[in-house]
């Protein structure tokens, strides 16, 4: 191997090491990545940034921008409000919610599709009794299932065209993918319907709800009694205290009637109580500490936080939220946004001590109690997905068809070749916005930074890796171990290591990768490029295995109430019939 070569495949294992690890998010490492890269001289300085401008990069961001405008428009909601119905069977709402969610994610980010379809389906499972962890796994494959079926159903696809209009002169157009996508979705489909769903543990409904909705928290008051030297002090001056004792202050009751809100301002007066959140061995310590009294009654009406300004809200925490990796204390939940966070539960299991001082991890749902005016203001601050169906409350239905028209508009113009994609998206984004279906203030809020980012490091990686031999090393090596097997074998082991490295990195630093390796066995067997493209194309969006390999896995976790290892009783089955079926598939219609 050159010097160049042992660099870079040097700072791609360190890259996939920190992936795996997860110390650090994944566009910290790639971009921490690609300057190691341009210092060590393997990444020309004046393309160090070319991944930026790339049009895989601005697909990616116009995409999400787009679907933002779909959901905001109504036209999302136009399907799935009529989704409920907890009269259904499960293998039928299972059946009828994939469906939905494939056809979705065909057309907009996938994991906006499941974000949107989560609250419908917990809604559902709810209705009817059952765990929503029996149907929300189903979900989330199809979600990913379904992006397979067009350029813009997932990155992995719109890495892979834009490769291989860079390497073979032009890119696959819009539908191109969709005779193995949309195949391989349907039989995926089928099976996590009819089977799939059997396979994953049978929890009690009411145990293992992953959500908070039953959760009770043990709400009680202490009063301040006469002549004490909390009188004349703020409420807002206790809460400190209050939580070093792992206690939450929700309010204030005077004269027998709750305060609205949370009264932080409010000087204390002999006779008023707390309303407080804690356990009794903390409660206690907080009375102790404070020379408080217990009230003389429960005063039940009181202490209802309905009515009185506050709201209750379940919220699952994505990858790259605020909270994420922090504690509800140091992002200053309270003093920031006057909300208390009441519980957590993570992969089912509710945590009730010290939970303002746990650190939250991707997949956790949080209990908040927020003013009512402000809460999903307050669940976007955090930058987590509520688990309440909020219905049409946010868009503007008037404008519904108008934005499909749009979008449909924009596809046909890609599909027949009369304008490229990156345009016809652009052209998309400001229609919405002359149109006033997306504010010109919201655009970028809808863009996910750190998938920009991360494509914009990997893919000078990506080609300095290319130029400098080190795919066609890895491209030699695999079909040396593979030679003399027949095609359709040699496309399966691409395939499984593709799928391999996609359960357990992120699926577009996997394709970068993968794509050109691809490209390079084709031209070492003098075969056409193209059933290869496909095979990494279909590979590295089926993540299956693992909460981590995708991002709709991680967001099932909590609300599912899954552990690790539930993931791969129903997704090893599943990749092996996406092996069985895309590969006689892509030999069908992209003959070798």
């Amino acid at each position: 191997m050159t010097q160049d070569q042992i660099i870079l495949f040097a700072i791609f294992a360190a890259v996939f090491a920190g992936l795996l690890w997860g110390r650090w998010r994944y566009d910290l490492v790639a971009f921490c990545a690609l300057l190691v890269a341009v210092l060590a001289g393997v990444v020309p300085t004046d393309e160090a940034f070319a991944g930026f401008g790339h049009p895989a990069t601005m697909v990616v961001a116009l995409v999400l921008i787009v679907s933002a405008g779909l959901v905001r428009s109504g036209a999302v909601q136009l399907i799935t409000r009529t989704m409920i119905d907890s009269a259904r069977p499960i293998g039928a709402h299972i059946a009828i919610m994939g469906a939905v969610g494939a056809a979705l994610s065909a057309f907009m980010n996938n994991v906006a599709a499941l974000a949107l379809l989560m609250p419908v389906d917990i809604a559902t499972a709810r209705k009817a009794g059952r765990a929503p962890g029996l149907s929300l796994m189903a979900l989330s494959f199809a979600t990913i299932l379904g992006g397979m079926a067009t350029l813009i159903g997932t990155p992995p696809n719109i890495i892979i065209a834009t490769i291989r209009a860079d390497s073979l002169g032009e890119p696959f157009r819009m539908f191109d993918f969709a005779p193995v996508g949309a195949v391989t979705a349907l039989a995926g489909l089928a099976f996590v319907a009819l089977i799939g769903w059997r396979l994953i543990p049978r929890p009690d409904a009411s145990a293992t709800d992953g959500t908070l909705a039953a959760f009770s928290p043990y709400i009680a008051e202490l009063t301040v009694p006469e002549e004490s030297p909390l009188i004349g002090q703020r409420l807002g001056d206790l809460w400190p205290q209050a939580e070093e004792n792992d206690v939450a202050i929700l309010g204030l009751v005077r004269d027998g009637r709750r305060r609205y809100g949370t009264q932080r301002a409010t000087a204390l007066a002999a006779g008023d109580a707390l309303v407080l959140d804690a356990t009794p061995a903390a409660l206690d310590a907080l009375r102790t500490s404070l020379g408080l009294d217990f009230a003389e009654s429960p005063r039940q009406e009181a202490l209802s936080a309905a009515g009185a300004g506050l709201n209750l809200v379940e919220i699952v925490v994505p990858e790259g939220a605020r909270i994420a990796g922090k504690s509800a204390r140091s992002v200053g939940l309270a003093w920031r946004r006057g909300t208390v966070l009441l519980g957590i539960s993570r992969q089912g299991r509710p945590i009730r001590s010290q939970i303002r001082k746990t650190t939250v991890r991707p997949g956790d749902i949080l209990l908040l109690l927020a003013p009512q005016d402000t809460s999903q203001d307050v669940a976007d601050w955090l930058g987590g997905l509520t688990l309440a169906d909020r219905g049409l409350a946010v868009t503007n239905h008037r404008k519904t068809w108008l934005a499909i028209a749009v979008f449909a508009g924009a596809v046909l113009a890609a599909s027949i070749g009369m304008i490229d994609l990156p345009i016809a998206l652009g052209v998309v984004v400001v229609g919405y916005v002359l149109s006033r279906i997306l504010p010109l203030a919201e655009i970028y809020d809808h863009v996910e930074w750190p998938v920009v980012v991360l494509l914009g490091a990997m893919i000078p990686l990506g080609t300095a890796l290319h130029e400098a031999g080190g795919t066609a090393l890895i491209a030699g090596a695999l079909v040396g171990v593979t030679e003399g097997l027949p095609p359709w074998a040699i496309l399966a082991a691409l395939m499984a290591v593709t799928m391999t490295l996609s359960d357990v990195l992120n699926n577009t630093a996997t394709t970068v990768v993968a794509a050109p390796v691809g490209i390079e066995m084709a031209n070492r067997l003098g075969v056409n490029p193209d059933p290869f493209l496909m095979a990494v194309a279909v590979a590295a969006s089926c993540a299956f295995l693992t909460p981590i390999g995708h991002k709709n896995n991680t967001l099932i976790l909590g609300p599912g109430g899954y552990r690790f290892g539930d993931y791969w009783r129903m997704g090893l089955p599943l990749e092996l019939l996406v092996l069985a079926v895309s590969i006689p598939t892509i030999l069908v219609v992209w003959p070798l």
